[in-house]
């Protein structure tokens, strides 16, 4: 099966190829809106995840902030090294 973006009148998909363990994932929506409609986003109506994965958390932000601006509750710690 080949994976590809499809693009309708209400919908867009895309494949979404994620490693094992956590993943963080940012998705520019004005990018995509551009790209895929030749149009300016206004606003997401619905978030559709299957129920084949674990989210901790999805949120909106109006740019990309660095690891250091984000509080505590949205950063994704990585488990610790045990010292042998």
């Amino acid at each position: 099966m080949i994976a590809v973006t499809r693009v309708k009148p209400y919908i867009c998909t895309m494949p979404l190829k994620l490693d094992e363990g956590w993943n963080q994932i940012q998705l520019n929506l004005a990018d995509f809106t551009k790209r895929a409609y030749g149009t300016n986003y206004v606003e997401t109506l619905r978030v559709q995840v299957h129920a084949n994965c674990r989210l901790r958390r999805i949120y909106f932000a109006d740019r990309l902030y660095s690891e250091e601006e984000l509080p505590p509750e949205f950063k994704l710690y990585l488990p610790m090294q045990q010292k042998a």
